[in-house]
């Protein structure tokens, strides 16, 4: 499931996530306006995650210290051409 927040004149992405996967445990995320702060969690408690995302849709402040997150927006980075960047592409 995917909670979205939409504002028209804000750049960037807000939204919190959860699917329930193979081994039973719920992958929770959210993305706090841009790739970089986009965080994940894992957890066996369905009414956590159920408190999570309706904090997060209610603007609740504290919503999310229930669980310790890791940011994983390195991993939504795209990759740079080295040679791009020292201006020698195509050389």
């Amino acid at each position: 499931m995917i909670v979205e927040q939409v504002d028209d004149e804000a750049t960037g992405d807000w939204y919190v996530q959860v699917w329930l996967r193979d081994d039973n445990t719920y992958q929770l995320e959210f993305r706090d306006g841009t790739a970089a702060e986009h965080y994940q969690t894992r957890t066996i408690s369905q009414e956590k995650v159920i408190v999570a995302l309706s904090g997060w849709a209610k603007e609740r402040p504290g919503w999310k210290v229930a669980f310790m997150w890791n940011n994983i927006g390195a991993s939504f980075e795209t990759p740079t051409d080295p040679a791009a960047v020292c201006g020698r592409q195509g050389q």
